[in-house]
């Protein structure tokens, strides 16, 4: 489930109301929300790499419901996707993401490529994970006869986004051999979040839930966000107070699940 944008946002008024510290604009809020979510996002991965050293000597916890790594990959669970990847051209051994899709609506922005299954028709149907490689290995791969990829073991590497007058892609796969079609595990990064909002008679915001963007992170994150949020309200309001209460609420929380 996510996060409700509304609930964080009248969070943070309430407590920086509380005792009169000043006033953050929805402007203002949503420019930080959208910072707070990409900071917690990126710190699964260093967080899980760690945990997972842990794991490796036997000094984590493993119950179903206390494994800390396994906690951590379900937060990513939302955001990974089977994704199909569509030929350049007939023939073509490239295969792209589109950034936008047959509306012309931008599509969700790809963080990371994991497993990449490519499939050859033909007297049977062959369904082959395919190996990732850089470029300069696939290169000395496919120039060799002897190391050259076959249907069962093709190889890949990940070209960068390419634009034109034309079109606008994301990832680009380049496959050797060819396949017919692509199927690739996308991690994507999370929807940008926005406080939407009408106004009144009187000017002030009324809330706009139809219009409204909530965080895509997990629901046991609310608390992190308020603080992450109300941390960076301190600069805006340049109050030193609000800074070091959050930064060290953080601080804690962050230790706790690690520790």
């Amino acid at each position: 489930m996510a996060v409700n944008i509304n609930t964080v946002y009248q969070t943070v008024l309430f407590i920086l109301n509380k005792e009169q510290r000043g006033y953050v604009t929805p402007a203002e809020f949503n420019s930080l929300a959208a910072q707070v979510q990409d900071e917690i996002f990126q710190s699964y991965f260093p967080d899980g790499n760690q945990v997972n050293r842990f794991n490796q000597n036997n000094s984590q916890n493993d119950t179903e419901f206390f494994n800390i790594f396994k906690n951590i990959s379900y937060k990513l669970t939302p955001f990974v996707e089977e994704v199909a990847f569509t030929q350049v051209a007939a023939g073509s051994n490239e295969f792209i993401y589109s950034l936008y899709d047959t509306n012309g609506l931008l599509n969700k922005t790809v963080y990371n490529i994991g497993d990449v299954i490519s499939t050859y028709s033909g007297n049977s149907n062959i369904d082959s994970t395919t190996q990732l490689v850089t470029k300069s290995d696939y290169n000395k791969i496919t120039r060799s006869k002897l190391t050259a990829p076959t249907k069962k073991n093709p190889i890949v590497y990940i070209k960068p986004p390419s634009s034109s007058s034309t079109t606008t892609t994301g990832p680009v796969l380049k496959i050797d051999p060819s396949p017919d079609s692509v199927l690739v595990n996308v991690l994507f990064k999370p929807t940008t979040p926005f406080w939407r909002f009408n106004t009144s008679t009187n000017n002030s915001y009324i809330y706009s839930s139809v219009d409204s963007v909530d965080f895509e992170l997990e629901t046991s994150e609310q608390s992190d966000i308020i603080m992450r949020i109300l941390k960076y309200c301190g600069v805006i309001i340049n109050n030193p107070t609000i800074i070091q209460a959050a930064a060290q609420d953080v601080q804690e929380t962050s230790i706790n699940e690690k520790s």
